[in-house]
């Protein structure tokens, strides 16, 4: 029986999320790879029941996580209910919808009947009452934001979630449902976009919005594939997620494409005095709207090692300066 180390809480940061009441570990586990039934079940715990002791409560899920889709919620809520019960007011559980899921004209996007089916079948598969937090995952461009909106409002009201989130939207899309949330007086506190060194969207518009409604975000891909990581910096592994014709995300070509400023990357990441992963990772948390960073691992190992990045999350302004002269090259 798994018992959870009573220093866990000493060495985590914790970062209020926009105006709200709640906070999140300044490094949060995302379960989109590597909590499928593909994976190894034992190695999961010892991801999970490591990550907890070390002071990471958010445990992120959507719907279609796996593979296939609907077995990292599964797996999760198994190893939750048979070990992290006693633990449950502790934690932050998320979920989302939006992304296809299942045939038919209800399986995807952000109409009332996919948000509310979507959520009641993740309760299902965790084995909850309620989630934490609640994502729609991405806009929908045929239903009315107003739908939308709605549907997590209820998702509130009926007790299935406590606050609420989008994934994926536009500066211009996130205030305009951010008025409709403001009106429902909805719990909406986060964003969660994709950001890293290498994808910097989010700062032409997004952040602004968020400063102006008071909302937090939670950045996924903060390594970009693992491009802004020792990974590559040699080649690509004949391992590696880039070598796979299968990955739609990452490519030899986009991996040689960066190269050059990478390598430029880890040299300011070496006189730092850290990797270059944990560089990327305190990059991300130094944008005061970034609550948390989500970060994936397969391994004990490789949670620990971004982990260390809690060690050092400041930067000078020289070293700043440094970083974007080499990003806008």
């Amino acid at each position: 029986m798994y018992h959870a180390q009573e220093d866990r809480y000493e060495n985590m940061q914790y970062r209020r999320v926009g105006n709200s009441g709640l906070k999140l570990p300044a490094i949060s586990l995302g379960l989109w790879h590597n909590f499928g039934d593909v994976d190894n079940l034992a190695r999961q715990k010892e991801v999970l029941f490591r990550a907890f002791d070390r002071g990471i409560t958010h445990f992120d899920l959507a719907n279609n996580y796996g593979p296939p889709a609907g077995s990292a919620e599964e797996n999760f809520g198994r190893i939750l209910h048979a070990d992290l019960k006693s633990y449950r007011d502790e934690l932050i559980i998320s979920s989302k919808a939006g992304y296809y899921m299942w045939p038919g004209p209800y399986g995807e996007w952000g109409s009332k009947k996919n948000i509310i089916a979507s959520c009641d079948q993740s309760l299902k598969r965790l084995q909850l009452d309620y989630v934490d937090l609640f994502y729609h995952h991405r806009p929908d461009p045929d239903t009315p934001l107003e739908e939308t909106a709605q549907a997590l409002d209820l998702l509130v009201r009926q007790g299935k979630a406590l606050y609420i989130g989008v994934s994926n939207y536009s500066a211009e899309q996130t205030a305009a449902i951010a008025k409709i949330f403001r009106e429902l007086k909805t719990p909406f506190i986060i964003h969660q976009p994709r950001y890293n060194m290498l994808d910097r969207w989010i700062e032409d518009g997004l952040t602004e919005v968020l400063h102006a409604e008071k909302l937090g975000a939670i950045v996924f891909s903060p390594l970009a594939q693992g491009v802004l990581s020792d990974r590559y910096l040699h080649g690509i592994p004949q391992d590696s997620r880039a070598a796979r014709t299968s990955s739609p995300f990452l490519t030899p070509e986009k991996v040689e494409a960066t190269l050059a400023m990478v390598k430029r990357l880890n040299t300011v990441a070496k006189k730092r005095q850290q990797t270059l992963a944990e560089m990327a990772l305190a990059w991300n948390l130094r944008q005061e709207v970034v609550a948390s960073v989500l970060i994936g691992a397969s391994r004990v190992s490789q949670l620990e090692d971004n982990l260390k990045v809690l060690e050092h999350l400041e930067f000078s302004a020289a070293e700043l300066a440094e970083i974007e002269t080499i990003l806008a090259n």
